[in-house]
């Protein structure tokens, strides 16, 4: 079957940068930001994006590209005889659906979201009543199945139409509009009364503020969030990369893909620091800030109705953009292991989703006695912890020995094609061979025993 591929480079860039864009570009960056010393932690998550961000991203497109396969194939196609390498394709399957198995309740949340702010549910409320519609949501049980299966059935139908017709194009209008609105909001923001000592917070670095959370907690910080903003780890950027021709350079395009992904994290924190601080407002992190302080002051603002359902249309699109590119990469993994066509992976993988989702969606009412890390805690905090805190590192870990070591694909292999084409190359330099060979490694080592410490101590 003849590899399909992307319409436009175009289209690349914005399902590559869709995959990576998700809601913690938004609940979390903007809080790290203004806890950690504000544009101090944004240079140092910048620094940590160059040099632990990019090289990784740059070796799962080029992984991808050169065995014009999905994550669960491409290793037989560039591993040496005999290794083992390709068992890491299944566990990064496995991971794309880990992964869906909570983020499709999460873009559920903005579906309802999006309908109760639009259909004025908050018009009037207080705050404990905006406090009260997040609880009423989680413990409705028929609408948050619903919004899970509007999700699922609707991602697998856009991804089964075709890679150009359906994903491609859907994503394109999806991810252009995204930009749109984030800078309309970010404009009225910013022009608030009172808003520009948010922006101060949030953009002048200030070291005192970082002091007090401690210099490590801010680097740390950072790291890990330049880390897992890419979605690097479980092939859901490699597949893009089996999508690509050789006319481009891979690191020209591992920047473009980083930079929209930063843009629309940066410009969150000018949507919500200077409506915080207009309205006396203390930003919060998470959940919380999305669904219980933004719409307290959505509340207060003139075309508050308009601007809230503008900034829930927005974080629907950032979080259906996540879920379009990772059922791409399920049906196109089930596609190489099973020679399923488009449709009939599409439809069979609808099935298996639902099944999937159900125990995060039920989590918070039918099954809500179930609290894996202890009191308050959920399903979702489970899923989301074995993602993100060990297939994330532990794949990027994989990719980048496979990358440099001669027992799996090689340095020089995988320069020859991250280099093929036009665009900026990336550097064959034996300092940086050296870190990327010992010290990045190590990096992706220490966010993994942080992360896993974290939740344990």
């Amino acid at each position: 079957m003849e590899r399909e591929h992307l319409g436009s480079r175009l289209g690349f860039i914005l399902l590559s940068a869709g995959c990576a864009i998700g809601v913690g570009n938004v609940w979390k960056f903007p809080y790290l930001a203004g806890q950690s010393g504000g544009g101090l932690f944004v240079l140092v998550y910048l620094f940590f994006l160059v040099i632990l961000g990019l090289p990784v991203l740059t070796m799962e497109f080029s992984m991808g590209r050169a065995a014009q396969k999905s994550p669960v194939r491409l290793y037989q196609q560039l591993e040496p005889q005999g290794s083992k390498w390709h068992l890491h394709g299944y566990v990064a399957m496995a991971g794309n659906y880990i992964l869906m198995m909570f983020y499709t309740t999460v873009c559920g949340w903005m579906i309802y979201y999006f309908f109760a702010t639009a259909g004025g549910a908050f018009v009037g409320a207080d705050t404990a009543r905006v406090g009260a519609i997040f609880s009423e949501m989680l413990a409705n049980t028929p609408a948050m199945v619903g919004c899970m299966l509007l999700t699922v059935i609707g991602g697998f139908a856009i991804c089964s139409i075709g890679l150009q017709n359906g994903l491609e194009r859907v994503t394109k209008w999806m991810m252009l509009a995204l930009l749109a609105i984030m800078l309309i909001l970010a404009v009225n923001s910013v022009t608030m009364e009172g808003g520009s000592e948010g922006l101060a917070f949030y953009l002048v670095p200030d070291l005192e503020r970082a002091m007090d959370v401690g210099i490590l907690t801010v680097l740390v910080n950072a790291m890990n969030q330049s880390f897992f903003t890419l979605s690097l780890g479980i092939g859901a950027m490699a597949i893009f990369g089996s999508y690509l021709n050789k006319d481009r350079a891979l690191l020209g395009e591992s920047v473009n893909v980083t930079v929209l992904d930063t843009f629309v994290a940066f410009t969150s924190g000018l949507i919500i620091f200077p409506a915080c601080f207009a309205y006396g407002v203390e930003p919060d992190s998470g959940p919380n800030l999305i669904f219980v302080t933004l719409p307290n002051i959505f509340n207060h603002m003139p075309l508050g109705r308009l601007w809230g359902s503008l900034f829930f249309l927005f974080l629907l699109f950032a979080s259906f953009s996540t879920v379009l590119a990772v059922f791409e990469n399920i049906m196109a993994c089930c596609s190489d292991l099973f020679g399923w066509s488009r449709k009939k992976s599409g439809l069979i993988n609808t099935f298996i989703m639902i099944v999937l989702s159900l125990p995060c969606t039920l989590g918070f009412n039918v099954l809500s006695g179930i609290q894996p890390f202890g009191e308050g805690s959920s399903i979702m905090d489970l899923e989301d912890f074995v993602v993100s805190n060990l297939l994330l590192p532990i794949g990027s870990l994989i990719f980048v020995l496979f990358c440099v070591t001669r027992y799996g694909w090689g340095w020089k292999n995988f320069l020859h094609e991250a280099n093929q084409g036009k665009g900026l190359k990336f550097p064959d330099h034996p300092a940086l061979r050296f870190y990327i060979t010992f010290i990045l490694p190590l990096i992706v080592i220490a966010i993994l025993a942080v992360g896993v410490l974290d939740k344990f101590l």
